[in-house]
């Protein structure tokens, strides 16, 4: 189980650093002002969801794409963007260049967005249809955006693209890291942060919120390696496991990567959901195109608020979730927070 939990928890992470004021007047001056509570009241019968990076294994895909035409033809469209052969890395890798941030991000949209094809394919339009709200983890917030038609295909594939090298430019900038922290309440794992924070002398501070038990943390390398060594000892952890990133990915060590994501994101036509997407930001869904534009670029240095997330779609007439694309993460930690929740898979 603690192996489990583990698994679940690995590659995710985040802390709150807002938009910038410039972006925002942007944002603002670029789209009309909409609404942005029309999903207020929605249901959550039918959640679609979507994987975050750390989903990604060598061998993805090649049966969908060789299955599904409309897959395959997705792989074709996203290579032509990227300029290179994308679905060849899916299939052949090598693993340490899937596993890099600038190709694992687009190839789990890509891989995602196949996953939703392969549905289709097999179950109909009408299984697609179905889905009365969508969310992503982290990453997959762009993937739920486009099955919810607020982006498209190609611009999803551009600006995950983006996403990734400024994620990883930022994190080539300064020694950072990840660790996951098993077995304690959040309250427990902030204190464990304050801890590691002083004795190390550098910042480190709860990341992903993922379940109760089950939270990742990011900051500099000396303060994860300050924190896996007290956790245990002073703090009763069951077990701290670091993980195998670029860097802090979603604190505010990834600040520099905000303002060049702001500028692809300026260029991306943002549309009304037609199904609300819960926000990894804040837990909510939002349907103003402004506002969601501005929690994309908050959201790479905000807190990826998933058990809110999950707690407020299990509250919203809940009756059955699938998650789609590759792994089976975010279906795992939804039976962790509730043991009956019905889902399905439709892997790649």
């Amino acid at each position: 189980m603690i192996a489990t939990v583990a698994f679940s928890a690995l590659r995710y992470a985040a802390a709150f650093q807002p938009a910038s004021p410039v972006f925002a007047r942007r944002a603002a001056s670029s789209l009309h002002m909409a609404s942005d509570n029309d999903f207020d009241d929605f249901t959550s019968k039918v959640t679609f969801m979507f994987p975050g990076q750390g989903a990604q294994f060598v061998g993805m895909c090649e049966e969908t794409c060789k299955e599904v035409p409309a897959a395959k033809a997705l792989f074709d469209e996203a290579s032509e963007i990227l300029g290179y052969d994308l679905l060849d890395l899916c299939v052949s890798g090598p693993k340490e260049k899937l596993d890099s941030t600038v190709v694992s991000q687009p190839a789990i949209f890509v891989a995602s967005m196949a996953a939703v094809e392969k549905l289709k394919a097999e179950k109909g339009q009408e299984a697609v249809d179905e889905a009365t709200c969508a969310m992503g983890l982290s990453l997959g917030e762009y993937s739920a955006l486009c099955f919810a038609g607020a982006i498209s295909f190609a611009d999803g594939v551009k600006v995950t693209k983006a996403r990734g090298e400024a994620m990883q430019a930022a994190s080539d900038a300064i020694d950072t890291g990840m660790v996951s922290v098993i077995g304690l309440s959040k309250e427990k794992v902030g204190e464990l942060c304050e801890a590691a924070s002083e004795k190390s002398g550098e910042k480190i501070q709860i990341a992903n919120l993922l379940c109760n038990g089950n939270y990742a943390v990011s900051g500099h390398m000396k303060a994860c390696d300050t924190l896996a060594e007290i956790a245990k000892p002073e703090f009763k952890a069951r077990m701290t496991v670091k993980l195998a990133v670029a860097g802090a990915f979603h604190t505010d060590f990834m600040a520099p990567a905000v303002e060049s994501l702001e500028k692809v994101l300026e260029d991306i036509e943002i549309n009304k959901p037609r199904i609300p997407v819960v926000s990894n930001v804040d837990a909510s869904p939002h349907s103003d195109p402004a506002t969601i534009k501005k929690l994309l670029a908050k959201q790479v240095t905000a807190p990826v608020m998933w058990e809110d997330s999950v707690a407020s779609v299990l509250s919203k007439g809940f009756e059955r979730a699938m998650e789609l694309g590759p792994g089976k993460v975010t279906a795992g930690v939804l039976k962790r927070i509730d043991k009956t929740a019905a889902c399905e898979n439709v892997e790649v």
